[in-house]
């Protein structure tokens, strides 16, 4: 039971999801210091004069407010995240997919040109007929007697 998990935890895509998972989060602060500091203080400026930023109070109570801009903030912050994925991880995994089957097509594709199926068919039944025996009087052409 032990060494299923050990393989389990051994096995190159859990690796490589923890060490996504470290790298995401250490990114994903990154893009959260960048949308706190620059992006949250320009989309506050266009809310005006409001205390509380680009929104609204529904009372006069402060816990109505509604957020426009940690809403606004929320998409930029997908946005930036979903175009580094995007554009640092998929297309280069993409680019080197594509590549790897363009060589095993060419390599499959070399192989298939230096000899068809039939030709090798051809080849098979040239090989049973010379190792065949000779059939003799009461024996048909497959070597089973005649009745």
């Amino acid at each position: 039971m032990l060494k299923g998990f050990k393989d389990f935890l051994l096995r190159g895509n859990v690796v490589d999801l923890a060490v996504a998972v470290v790298i995401g989060a250490a990114f994903t602060a990154i893009v959260t210091a960048f949308t706190t500091n620059i992006i949250n203080p320009l989309v506050a400026a266009i809310g005006g004069s409001n205390e509380y930023g680009f929104g609204f109070l529904i009372t006069d109570s402060p816990e109505s407010f509604v957020n426009i801009g940690a809403v606004i903030t929320a998409i930029i912050n997908f946005v930036i995240i979903a175009a580094v994925v995007y554009f640092v991880l998929i297309v280069p995994v993409n680019a080197a997919k594509t590549r790897f089957d363009a060589k095993k097509e060419t390599e499959a594709s070399t192989a298939e040109d230096s000899l068809s199926d039939q030709d090798i068919l051809i080849q098979i039944r040239d090989l049973l007929a010379d190792s065949r025996p000779t059939a003799g009087p009461g024996t048909s052409s497959t070597g089973a007697h005649e009745r």
